[in-house]
């Protein structure tokens, strides 16, 4: 069994902070749940042959989509829309929606679009630019509303072709797989806020590349730990874990429900030597690292190597 002790030889080559318990990357979700759902050639086949008639009417998706929005009570006032679309906004909507109907009858695969998706989540749950907040009801109702628009269109473009059956259960897998990684996004974006007391956190160097902000505020529950905030924050910006962390492997024993002894492995993040992490300025690996508490009015500030 490899132990912690074990590791000193290639710890030695990191800084002393470590975690663990991070959520599955957006990839790693994406590529599971496609496994587990089966989506293979027939599929595509199926939906490929499906495509030009819903392109066809994917005008018609767009803007029958966000003339529902505008038109139901409950959209119009999360929105803002209550006494009338705002031009701006409708047409940002608009664009957004216009490029995910794109990737999504082109059975755009790539783990980009995951992150793509996973981004989605994030801004239908207060974090993006309108910092407008779609409860997650209507992020599941609206994914369902494109399938059964979906439905409609194809019984409506190919009557009583021996494809459609076939590739309206393709589409839902394939809408299933997107759903998913929209709420994911969308729970690390609802972690981020879920405390009591804000904690600036600031960021430097090419930090700023995946934040694309130099500030951010997140909320924490009174006694938190600095691991705590570490692991929101990666889960929030999962695309720089394999620049900043590096993976080890550890096997445990465990007990199961009557006592007998079962192997387990477990994943711990290490943190890349050079990456810094400063709580009110001094740097958590010289003090007691991630396990320090977080106080109102604390600070964090995040490092690259040669800052």
């Amino acid at each position: 069994m490899e132990s912690l002790a074990g590791l000193n030889g290639q710890i030695a080559k990191y800084d002393t902070w470590q975690l663990s318990n991070l959520a599955p990357a957006p990839e790693e979700e994406w590529d599971r749940l496609q496994s587990f759902l089966g989506l293979g050639k027939p599929d595509f086949e199926a939906m490929l042959a499906t495509v030009e008639p819903l392109f066809r009417r994917g005008h018609e998706l767009v803007v029958g989509t966000y003339d529902y929005l505008l038109n139901h009570h409950d959209t119009a006032v999360i929105l803002g829309w209550e006494k009338g679309a705002n031009p701006e906004h409708l047409a940002e909507r608009r664009r957004f929606f216009t490029v995910w109907l794109a990737r999504t009858l082109g059975l755009d695969l790539s783990h980009d679009f995951a992150h793509y998706l996973f981004h989605a989540g994030q801004v239908h749950a207060a974090h993006g630019p309108r910092q407008i907040h779609v409860p997650k009801m209507y992020v599941n109702g609206s994914v369902s509303l494109v399938n059964a628009t979906f439905a409609r269109f194809l019984m409506e473009e190919m009557p009583g072709n021996p494809i459609v059956p076939a590739a309206l259960a393709s589409w839902n897998k394939l809408l299933s797989l997107h759903l998913h990684m929209m709420l994911l996004g969308y729970e690390m974006a609802r972690a981020w806020d879920d405390g009591d007391f804000p904690v600036e956190l600031s960021f430097f160097g090419r930090v700023r590349s995946y934040t694309r902000r130099q500030k951010m505020t997140m909320h924490l529950p009174p006694d938190s730990r600095v691991e705590t905030l570490l692991v929101r924050f990666f889960n929030y910006f999962p695309q720089m874990r394999a620049d900043v962390l590096a993976v080890e492997w550890l096997d445990t024993d465990r007990l199961d429900e009557q006592g007998r002894p079962w192997l387990v492995v477990e994943k711990r993040y290490w943190a890349k030597k050079g990456w810094r992490v400063l709580l009110n300025g001094r740097n958590i690996s010289f003090e007691n690292g991630p396990h320090q508490i977080i106080k109102p009015g604390d600070t964090i500030s995040i490092f690259p190597p040669g800052r």
